[in-house]
């Protein structure tokens, strides 16, 4: 069989590897390789690097507006919505995400460069009042420089939006290393970079593996931010390279959000919620809640009602419209999700629904791993210490207000939180305890490009969405004018 083949997008046309060599992209409902990527190396980074420098201080990009570079977003908006259901599908084929979670994100990406393209032209500086008499002082704000974009599989083309609009409209130029398992469709997405009238050299694309093209590009010298999504572990390597050449850095990392239902909530809207957080996307976003905090008085309730919908999930082809679970999306995630639900056993946890691989006949050869569902947590376990970034569910019983807030934050990451509660008063306590980049109230998983999003303590660095997202993108300059002050000769004595 022959597989398509992608190459580098690099100063405005495909580009071969260097080294001329390739990596198979696997689809994770075959288990089978679909495509080949591109396998960069640091002559493929430099190439790509260089050229980004260069239409960042030279050229048509640094001559515009930021208006003009307003307009060329809003067009890349709409060419996505125009192609985003072959986006979509080009996804589902990588990551084995539904395609119906597919879908809703690609039709909602176009959100963001319409958003950050209306921004691009809102940046304001500051006059400042003085305590000198005889100058004049403003603010500017001017881009960082070459942004190096390092993207996760669960959700490439979302989260390369919340990094590249924001980017794109302070005015940097971009080197993109998606990740070696997901890379089709940020390469795809290039064609229509074209089309909206981006200049060459703007935005680039080099694949490949983490430890060869990822860490030429954050190492490489004129790079002067790295922004990453992804695993704590590589956030720290990447935060140690970058410290060497003091570049900016924007970490987005991992989580163990709790999703804590108090006696008052909601308890079906509270259990879909809690599906919906862990299952929806197979546990394989940074932000799934999967510790589930029951207070005592509804536990069991809740539990009963959990099960059931649990149990009732549709596995099979990410492509039907009626499969409700997909893939894992890489063979290593898989087996790493299996080996943390032995550990859960290991450790004394007991499993109530699923615990192994999926063995449907509808789930052909695909890498699937049944709902798993752990009662009996404690929360000193690992299960419900460490990022599994699968559809393991770690269920914890509480007592009162107090209890949950301690549980909560009795971990080292601080993403995403929810709380189901029918106490308007309870609820702003708890989102002010929670230690937290987000706190959901009586929902779950909602995001918006007009609001902030980022992580407390190991869940990362900086914030992407929202208003305040281009700065991190833009660097401040102080001006002074001297508008009739006498400069003193410094050698004569007064």
């Amino acid at each position: 069989m022959t597989l398509e083949r992608f190459a580098h997008y690099i100063d405005g046309a495909c580009a071969a590897p260097a080294g001329g060599q390739y990596l198979p992209s696997d689809n994770p409902f075959t288990g089978q390789p679909w495509a080949e990527i591109a396998r960069g190396d640091a002559r493929d980074v430099d190439h790509a690097v260089q050229a980004a420098h260069r239409s960042l201080k030279s050229g048509a990009w640094p001559a515009l507006t930021a208006s003009e570079r307003g307009l060329l977003l809003h067009r890349l908006g709409d060419r996505i919505a125009a192609h985003a259901a072959r986006l979509a599908a080009i996804e589902v084929r990588d990551n084995g995400k539904l395609l119906s979670e597919m879908s809703a994100q690609l039709h909602y990406v176009p959100k963001w460069f319409h958003y950050f393209g209306g921004l691009a032209d809102k940046v304001e500086g500051r006059v400042i009042p003085l305590d000198k008499k005889g100058y004049f002082n403003f603010t500017r704000h001017e881009p960082l420089g070459v942004v190096a974009i390092v993207t996760p599989w669960n959700s490439p083309l979302m989260l390369l939006a919340w990094k590249l609009a924001p980017a794109l409209a302070a005015g940097c130029t971009v080197v993109i290393k998606p990740s070696e398992y997901t890379s089709a469709s940020t390469l795809a997405l290039m064609k229509l970079v074209e089309e909206a009238g981006f200049p060459p050299g703007v935005v680039n694309v080099v694949t490949g593996l983490g430890g060869e093209a990822g860490a030429a590009l954050v190492a490489h010298p004129l790079v002067r931010k790295v922004t990453f999504t992804g695993a704590d572990g590589t956030g720290r390597l990447i935060a140690q390279q970058a410290a060497r050449d003091l570049k900016h850095v924007g970490l987005e990392l991992g989580g163990k959000s709790p999703n804590i239902v108090f006696a008052d909530a909601n308890i079906e809207d509270a259990v879909n919620g809690a599906v919906s957080g862990i299952f929806a996307a197979t546990g394989q976003t940074c932000i799934a809640g999967s510790r589930l905090l029951l207070q005592d008085e509804i536990y069991d309730d809740a539990m009963a009602r959990l099960l059931a919908i649990a149990r009732a999930a549709r596995m099979g082809d990410p492509m039907d419209a009626g499969t409700q679970i997909g893939p894992v999306t890489t063979r290593a995630q898989y087996e790493k999700v299996l080996s943390y639900i032995d550990i859960g056993r290991r450790e004394g946890a007991r499993v109530v629904l699923g615990g192994g691989p999926a063995s449907r006949p509808e789930c052909g050869q695909g890498w699937f791993v049944e709902p798993t569902i752990f009662a009996g947590v404690d929360n000193r376990m690992r299960i419900a210490q460490e990022e599994v970034f699968g559809p393991v569910l770690s269920v914890i019983r509480f007592k009162d207000e107090a209890e949950a807030v301690a549980i909560a934050n009795d971990v080292r990451f601080g993403l995403g939180a929810g709380v189901w509660t029918g106490d308007i008063g309870r609820a702003f306590r708890m989102a002010e305890r929670v230690e937290s980049g987000t706190v959901w109230v009586n929902t779950y998983r909602a995001v918006s490009y007009m609001s902030p999003f980022g992580g407390y303590k190991d869940s990362g660095l900086g914030r992407e969405n929202g208003a305040d997202a281009i700065l991190e993108y833009l660097q401040t300059k102080s001006v002074w004018i001297n508008t009739g002050a006498a400069t003193a000769n410094p050698f004569v004595m007064r």
